[in-house]
């Protein structure tokens, strides 16, 4: 294989861009890389259940939800540090057993130890001192953050690899780049379903009763369960992936640019030589993202004041909002499954990928901006009950209102399959034309998505404080989902044309 370095990432304009030329390397076949791509099962178990129920738990624990956002912010420099430098080395990894998959078993294992201490923060903040009957407990927040952030870089660890094997496995055949990576879809909405579900299950410890004990309550006994579940899976997962799908060792001279300036000394290298294509990609990414993030962190949150009206997050309605929105993430979750196998017959409806992608970052912006209106809804058909001690007390909202915001969840579906497929699928064509490694090709992408999440962690709990609640982010998402989607329409340019052919007579589903 011949040596390039990362700045050849610079595909012409898209008229010009090249179809890749025929590699030395056969690709495999498409069950090896429906295999690796089962690891995003995984890998999203994990993130589902951030997003439901410890966003609720760590403001249960005491931490103000204006700070929360600010917990939120290891994703992102994880990903600005994390992905770069996994991305370059793997790239030029030399190790007996392949460039990939030594990362993917130490990410799996940071995975476990993070999962230990997120899941048994209480008890060992009970051990180090504090009392359980405290409103604010520091040490178990101190001994949830450091797992909340060590799981963070174990899953920036984990998903820059996997991704990058899948390309290497197609080995420059852009139909089976497009299959697996509509396969990793399919699979990352498999990992939310679950997780989701695991989230939205109260009393899920009674499946592992050791789980409650004198310091974790019931809530924090889900939480345990959960994670004990994600550690299962996930070692199961790679354990089968990692012996099933072997790689060929790199030799020195196979690896892509040697003697560069390191990991982000020459993704920064990369940033300055891209051309216009790549460009407007990272900029509709960006923008998307920018969407996304709000809704992800405290999608449940929402559910839990807005929909269900609970005025103290010790509120038993709070706690049956934050289920209430972890059913809502998997009824989106499945939608997002099934739409993965339906890309490429979208696709071919609205005459390519960058059309599709434009259409339903409006939907997007439909639905966030739909928030309000069904806040609204849930706020005037309010109910009240009278405490034992005459204090009133929130009911949970009409069927009607909460059908309306689990069907806004569902409609979700499709613009998280197309945020979860799409732009990775293009950044991986371009890389694969310019000859540039996969690992810190994508990479590069992963900082249009790690950059708005740490803007957003940074002002949104803030902002969100300001202005009262969780809408004023929603709002401002559903204007960078239309700007996504005016820039995906009118500035992306198109795929070569041997992917647009391929993904128009092409879903996993047809692939044997």
């Amino acid at each position: 294989m011949e040596s390039v370095s990362a700045t050849k990432l610079h595909p012409p304009h898209a008229e010009e861009v090249p179809v890749a030329p025929p590699t030395n390397q056969l690709s495999s076949p498409l069950r090896k890389i429906i295999t690796v791509a089962t690891l995003a099962v995984g890998i999203q178990f994990v993130w589902a259940l951030q997003l439901t129920i410890l966003t609720p738990y760590v403001q249960i624990l005491g931490t103000p939800h204006m700070w929360v956002s600010f917990i939120w912010l290891c994703g992102p420099i994880s990903g600005i540090i994390v992905q770069p430098l996994v991305g370059f080395y793997s790239d030029r990894c030399t190790s007996r057993f392949g460039p990939r998959r030594p990362f993917i078993i130490a990410g799996t294992l940071s995975v476990v130890f993070a999962s230990f201490l997120i899941g048994y923060a209480a008890d060992l903040g009970h051990f180090l001192g504090n009392s359980d009957e405290a409103n604010l407990r520091p040490r178990t927040i101190a001994v949830f953050i450091v797992g909340f952030w060590i799981i963070d870089f174990a899953n920036n660890l984990l998903q820059g690899p996997c991704r990058a094997f899948i390309a290497d496995l197609a080995a420059g055949d852009h139909s089976k780049t497009r299959t697996g990576y509509a396969f990793y879809t399919l699979f990352t909405a498999a990992g939310n379903i679950l997780g989701s579900a695991a989230g939205s299950s109260g009393g899920i410890h009674r499946v592992l009763p050791f789980t409650k004990t004198a310091s974790c309550d019931e809530y924090c006994a889900d939480v345990k369960t959960c994670f004990l579940f994600a550690v299962a899976i996930q070692l199961v997962l790679v354990t089968v992936t990692v012996t099933y799908v072997k790689e060929k060792p790199l030799r020195i001279t196979d690896s892509v640019g040697n003697g560069g300036k390191g990991g982000i000394g020459e993704l920064f290298g990369a940033l300055r030589e891209l051309k216009r294509p790549m460009w407007i990609l990272l900029l509709v990414t960006c923008f998307n993202w920018f969407a996304w993030f709000p809704f992800l962190l405290y999608n449940t949150d929402w559910m839990g004041v807005e929909v269900y009206g609970a005025q103290d997050k010790k509120e038993r309605v709070y706690t049956m909002g934050v289920h209430a929105g972890a059913l809502g993430m998997m009824l989106n979750s499945i939608v997002a499954g099934a739409a993965s196998l339906g890309i490429g017959v979208l696709a071919r409806g609205l005459r390519g990928e960058k059309r599709l992608w434009g259409v339903v970052n409006f939907l997007l912006a439909v639905c966030l901006a739909m928030t309000v209106a069904v806040s609204k809804m849930a706020e005037h058909s309010r109910r009240y009950t009278v405490a034992h001690d005459g204090v009133r007390e929130p009911l949970p909202p009409p069927a009607g209102v909460k059908a309306a915001a689990l069907t806004l969840y569902s409609f979700l579906g499709l613009p998280f399959a197309i945020t979860c497929s799409i732009p990775y699928t293009l950044a991986s064509i371009f890389s694969s034309a310019a000859g540039a490694g996969q690992g810190l090709s994508l990479a590069i992408l992963n900082l249009a998505v790690v950059i708005p999440q740490m803007v957003m962690s940074v002002v949104s709990g803030p902002f969100d404080k300001l202005f009262g609640g969780n809408l004023p982010s929603f709002v401002l998402g559903a204007v960078a989902a239309a700007i996504s989607g005016i820039l995906s329409l009118f500035f992306l340019p198109s795929p070569p044309p041997d992917f647009t052919k391929a993904a128009a007579t092409s879903t996993p589903a047809a692939f044997h």
